[in-house]
């Protein structure tokens, strides 16, 4: 989940829905109300949030060291001013990344998974050797061949991966797929979900690469093999493992 922090209503009903679109549950806040909930909020919603993204609000340069104190998951700042000072003063608070606006949620969401990537260290995962999964929308692949998944099984894919060899509980699952503030499903759904990603991944991995525990809940289990080195490109290819990535459409407006 990702939590978008700005005064201007707009902004973030803007960001919620193209992150909605591309299939990531989020939620905007004013820096209040942002305020009150980060105080308030026990461990297991605060381990479910992916990323935060700050916009423009009056206590932007206090409330990155806040959120730290909290979580571990990525600060990005969305400033409306390609300036050196403006940007070296909003990694001074505390941030992890600055960008600059507009700019196309994939790459947003690209940078949150190199951050991770970086704080987690640069060995692959077992499971990197049999699945790609990029973190940007684009579909997984599977020994080079692509496998197109609704938007909320890539999530539980991404989600499993991100957790490989962990058993993870479908409250968990739930969060990170329709946010902690979603009232409208319950969490028998995730059920389905991964009932139908775990017989698609099957179908391609000749196994069963989720093992689910009554009482549990799920885990992605999947052997090591010869290992895959990509080399690095540009940032539109960051995943678990740099592919060349697909041409982003129109990047989003500022919000102004």
């Amino acid at each position: 989940m990702y939590i978008i922090v700005d005064d201007r209503e707009s902004v973030t009903n803007s960001y919620v829905g193209g992150l909605v679109r591309e299939g990531v549950s989020s939620i905007g806040f004013s820096s209040g109300e942002f305020w009150d909930w980060l105080q308030s909020a026990n461990e297991s919603d605060l381990a479910a949030v992916d990323a935060f993204l700050l916009g423009d609000c009056d206590a932007r340069g206090s409330l990155p060291r806040a959120m730290r104190k909290r979580s571990t998951a990525p600060i990005i700042a969305m400033s409306g001013q390609k300036m050196l000072k403006n940007t070296l003063e909003l990694f001074e608070s505390g941030v992890d990344d600055v960008v600059h606006v507009p700019i196309h949620l994939r790459e947003i969401l690209a940078r949150t998974a190199a951050i991770a990537r970086r704080r987690v260290g640069e060995l692959p995962r077992p499971c990197e050797t049999r699945i790609q999964v990029f973190f940007n929308g684009r579909d997984p692949e599977i020994a080079g061949h692509a496998l197109t998944l609704p938007r909320r099984e890539l999530r539980i894919l991404e989600y499993m991966v991100s957790n490989h060899g962990k058993w993870i509980t479908k409250t968990q699952i739930f969060n990170a797929v329709y946010g902690i503030f979603e009232s409208t499903f319950d969490e028998s759904v995730i059920e389905s979900h991964v009932s139908k990603l775990r017989k698609k991944l099957r179908d391609r991995l000749g196994f069963d690469a989720i093992v689910a525990r009554r009482y549990v809940g799920y885990r992605l289990n999947i052997p090591a093999n010869e290992s895959i080195d990509e080399p690095m490109q540009d940032l539109d290819e960051v995943g678990i493992l740099l592919n060349r990535a697909h041409p982003a459409p129109p990047a989003y407006p500022a919000g102004n």
